[in-house]
Protein backbone atom coordinates (compact mmCIF):
# COMPACT_ATOMS: atom_id res chain seq x y z
CA UNK A 1 0.00 0.00 0.00
CA UNK A 2 1.52 3.44 -0.99
CA UNK A 3 2.26 5.72 2.27
CA UNK A 4 -0.03 8.61 0.63
CA UNK A 5 -3.02 6.91 0.89
CA UNK A 6 -3.63 5.57 4.39
CA UNK A 7 -6.65 7.64 4.82
CA UNK A 8 -8.48 5.38 2.55
CA UNK A 9 -8.87 3.16 5.65
CA UNK A 10 -10.89 5.27 7.98
CA UNK A 11 -13.85 3.73 9.27
CA UNK A 12 -14.83 6.31 11.97
CA UNK A 13 -17.27 4.19 13.52
CA UNK A 14 -14.94 1.50 14.29
CA UNK A 15 -12.09 3.45 15.63
CA UNK A 16 -10.40 0.18 17.41
CA UNK A 17 -10.44 -1.42 13.47
CA UNK A 18 -9.12 1.57 12.11
CA UNK A 19 -6.04 2.33 14.63
CA UNK A 20 -5.06 -1.56 13.89
CA UNK A 21 -5.14 -1.11 10.24
CA UNK A 22 -2.52 2.36 10.49
CA UNK A 23 -0.37 0.35 12.54
CA UNK A 24 -0.04 -2.78 10.31
CA UNK A 25 0.72 -0.15 7.91
CA UNK A 26 2.96 2.10 10.30
CA UNK A 27 5.08 -0.77 10.21
CA UNK A 28 5.75 -0.88 6.45
CA UNK A 29 6.76 3.12 6.65
CA UNK A 30 10.81 3.97 8.05
CA UNK A 31 10.55 6.05 10.63
CA UNK A 32 11.95 9.28 8.89
CA UNK A 33 9.11 8.98 6.45
CA UNK A 34 6.93 12.08 6.85
CA UNK A 35 3.88 10.02 6.02
CA UNK A 36 4.63 8.30 9.12
CA UNK A 37 4.49 11.18 11.28
CA UNK A 38 0.91 12.26 9.39
CA UNK A 39 0.01 8.23 10.01
CA UNK A 40 0.93 8.77 13.78
CA UNK A 41 -1.97 11.58 14.32
CA UNK A 42 -4.37 9.59 12.58
CA UNK A 43 -3.65 6.85 15.30
CA UNK A 44 -3.93 9.66 18.14
CA UNK A 45 -7.39 10.46 16.69
CA UNK A 46 -8.49 6.92 16.60
CA UNK A 47 -7.37 6.17 20.26
CA UNK A 48 -8.90 9.61 21.24
CA UNK A 49 -12.27 8.25 19.19
CA UNK A 50 -11.69 5.31 21.77
CA UNK A 51 -11.50 7.96 24.37
CA UNK A 52 -8.12 6.46 25.15
CA UNK A 53 -7.36 10.19 25.59
CA UNK A 54 -3.75 9.77 27.67
CA UNK A 55 -2.52 7.29 25.01
CA UNK A 56 -3.59 9.53 22.25
CA UNK A 57 -1.69 12.21 23.88
CA UNK A 58 1.15 10.09 24.20
CA UNK A 59 1.16 9.06 20.43
CA UNK A 60 1.03 12.91 19.36
CA UNK A 61 4.19 13.47 21.99
CA UNK A 62 5.87 10.97 19.18
CA UNK A 63 5.11 13.32 16.37
CA UNK A 64 5.89 16.99 18.39
CA UNK A 65 9.51 15.44 19.28
CA UNK A 66 10.21 14.30 15.70
CA UNK A 67 9.14 17.40 14.22
CA UNK A 68 10.78 20.65 13.52
CA UNK A 69 10.29 24.07 13.20
CA UNK A 70 9.28 24.28 10.03
CA UNK A 71 5.97 24.32 8.44
CA UNK A 72 4.76 20.80 7.07
CA UNK A 73 1.73 18.91 6.28
CA UNK A 74 2.96 16.92 9.19
CA UNK A 75 2.73 19.60 11.77
CA UNK A 76 -0.75 20.53 10.90
CA UNK A 77 -2.04 17.65 11.08
CA UNK A 78 -0.48 17.16 14.56
CA UNK A 79 -1.96 20.38 15.76
CA UNK A 80 -4.97 19.39 14.59
CA UNK A 81 -5.33 16.04 16.29
CA UNK A 82 -3.22 17.52 19.43
CA UNK A 83 -6.30 20.40 19.21
CA UNK A 84 -9.12 17.35 18.62
CA UNK A 85 -7.96 15.14 21.78
CA UNK A 86 -7.47 18.38 24.10
CA UNK A 87 -11.38 19.60 23.14
CA UNK A 88 -12.58 15.84 23.65
CA UNK A 89 -11.17 15.55 26.63
CA UNK A 90 -12.69 18.90 28.18
CA UNK A 91 -9.99 21.30 27.38
CA UNK A 92 -11.72 23.39 24.43
CA UNK A 93 -9.66 26.43 26.11
CA UNK A 94 -5.96 24.47 25.29
CA UNK A 95 -7.52 23.90 21.62
CA UNK A 96 -8.73 26.88 20.48
CA UNK A 97 -5.01 28.49 19.52
CA UNK A 98 -3.59 24.74 18.24
CA UNK A 99 -6.90 24.40 15.89
CA UNK A 100 -5.78 28.48 15.38
CA UNK A 101 -2.19 27.85 14.20
CA UNK A 102 -3.01 24.85 12.08
CA UNK A 103 -5.54 27.02 9.99
CA UNK A 104 -2.29 29.62 9.83
CA UNK A 105 -0.24 26.93 8.36
CA UNK A 106 -2.79 24.97 6.35
CA UNK A 107 -3.27 28.53 4.72
CA UNK A 108 0.50 29.35 4.22
CA UNK A 109 1.22 25.50 2.60
CA UNK A 110 -1.99 26.18 0.50
CA UNK A 111 -3.73 22.60 2.07
CA UNK A 112 -7.14 23.70 1.96
CA UNK A 113 -8.54 20.69 2.88
CA UNK A 114 -6.90 21.07 6.28
CA UNK A 115 -7.36 24.73 7.05
CA UNK A 116 -11.51 24.09 6.24
CA UNK A 117 -10.88 21.20 8.86
CA UNK A 118 -9.32 23.36 11.28
CA UNK A 119 -12.17 26.46 10.59
CA UNK A 120 -14.86 23.77 11.08
CA UNK A 121 -13.40 22.48 14.91
CA UNK A 122 -13.28 25.96 15.97
CA UNK A 123 -16.88 26.88 14.92
CA UNK A 124 -17.60 23.54 16.96
CA UNK A 125 -15.55 24.77 20.52
CA UNK A 126 -17.37 28.14 19.78
CA UNK A 127 -20.73 30.07 21.29
CA UNK A 128 -23.55 30.22 18.37
CA UNK A 129 -22.95 33.60 16.87
CA UNK A 130 -19.06 33.27 16.73
CA UNK A 131 -19.81 29.71 15.34
CA UNK A 132 -22.02 30.46 12.84
CA UNK A 133 -19.28 33.03 11.45
CA UNK A 134 -16.58 30.79 11.67
CA UNK A 135 -18.88 28.11 9.20
CA UNK A 136 -19.50 30.39 6.56
CA UNK A 137 -15.70 31.36 6.83
CA UNK A 138 -15.27 27.33 6.45
CA UNK A 139 -17.74 27.28 3.68
CA UNK A 140 -16.52 29.95 1.90
CA UNK A 141 -12.89 28.44 1.70
CA UNK A 142 -14.62 25.33 0.43
CA UNK A 143 -16.25 26.78 -2.02
CA UNK A 144 -13.81 29.04 -3.30
CA UNK A 145 -10.64 26.12 -3.20
CA UNK A 146 -9.55 24.35 -6.65
CA UNK A 147 -9.04 21.57 -4.42
CA UNK A 148 -11.75 18.52 -4.36
CA UNK A 149 -10.48 17.22 -1.13
CA UNK A 150 -11.65 20.42 0.29
CA UNK A 151 -14.65 21.11 -1.65
CA UNK A 152 -16.07 17.34 -0.23
CA UNK A 153 -16.28 19.53 3.23
CA UNK A 154 -19.36 21.24 1.79
CA UNK A 155 -21.58 18.52 2.51
CA UNK A 156 -21.08 18.86 6.57
CA UNK A 157 -20.24 22.32 6.28
CA UNK A 158 -24.11 23.21 4.90
CA UNK A 159 -25.61 20.84 7.62
CA UNK A 160 -23.50 21.99 10.78
CA UNK A 161 -24.13 25.80 9.15
CA UNK A 162 -27.96 25.33 8.50
CA UNK A 163 -27.67 23.93 12.86
CA UNK A 164 -26.15 26.97 13.68
CA UNK A 165 -28.60 29.28 11.85
CA UNK A 166 -31.43 26.94 14.03
CA UNK A 167 -29.74 27.38 17.31
CA UNK A 168 -30.07 31.21 16.41
CA UNK A 169 -33.85 30.83 15.66
CA UNK A 170 -32.74 31.97 12.16
CA UNK A 171 -34.89 29.88 10.37
CA UNK A 172 -35.20 30.80 6.41
CA UNK A 173 -31.22 31.05 6.50
CA UNK A 174 -31.24 27.29 8.13
CA UNK A 175 -33.89 25.88 5.59
CA UNK A 176 -31.43 27.78 2.70
CA UNK A 177 -28.62 25.61 4.67
CA UNK A 178 -30.10 22.39 5.03
CA UNK A 179 -31.84 22.81 1.07
CA UNK A 180 -27.81 22.86 -0.34
CA UNK A 181 -26.65 19.88 1.68
CA UNK A 182 -29.77 18.04 0.36
CA UNK A 183 -29.02 18.95 -2.91
CA UNK A 184 -25.02 18.56 -2.45
CA UNK A 185 -25.56 14.61 -0.94
CA UNK A 186 -28.18 13.94 -3.63
CA UNK A 187 -25.72 15.01 -6.35
CA UNK A 188 -22.87 12.86 -4.78
CA UNK A 189 -25.74 10.08 -4.76
CA UNK A 190 -25.15 9.68 -0.72
CA UNK A 191 -28.10 8.37 -0.07
CA UNK A 192 -27.93 8.25 3.46
CA UNK A 193 -26.70 11.60 4.46
CA UNK A 194 -29.78 13.13 1.50
CA UNK A 195 -32.23 11.25 3.91
CA UNK A 196 -30.84 12.88 7.50
CA UNK A 197 -30.52 16.42 4.94
CA UNK A 198 -33.94 15.92 4.27
CA UNK A 199 -34.96 15.09 7.98
CA UNK A 200 -33.14 18.48 8.69
CA UNK A 201 -35.80 20.33 6.50
CA UNK A 202 -38.49 18.92 8.12
CA UNK A 203 -37.02 19.79 11.58
CA UNK A 204 -36.78 23.16 10.48
CA UNK A 205 -40.08 23.40 9.06
CA UNK A 206 -41.65 22.39 11.80
CA UNK A 207 -39.92 25.04 14.20
CA UNK A 208 -41.59 27.75 11.10
CA UNK A 209 -44.58 25.55 12.62
CA UNK A 210 -45.09 24.80 8.72
CA UNK A 211 -46.43 21.24 9.65
CA UNK A 212 -48.37 20.92 6.63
Amino acid sequence: MSAIDFDSLWDYAKPDETERKFREVLTTLSQDDPFSLELLTQIARAQGLQRKFDEAHNTLDIVEKKLNNDASRAKVRYLLERGRASNSSGNAAQARPLFEQAEEMANRLSEDFYAVDAVHMLAIISPPPQSLTLNLRAIKLAESSGQQKARNWLGSLYNNTGWSYHDLGEYESALEMFQKAEAWYGSKGRVNERRIATWTLARTLRSMNRVE
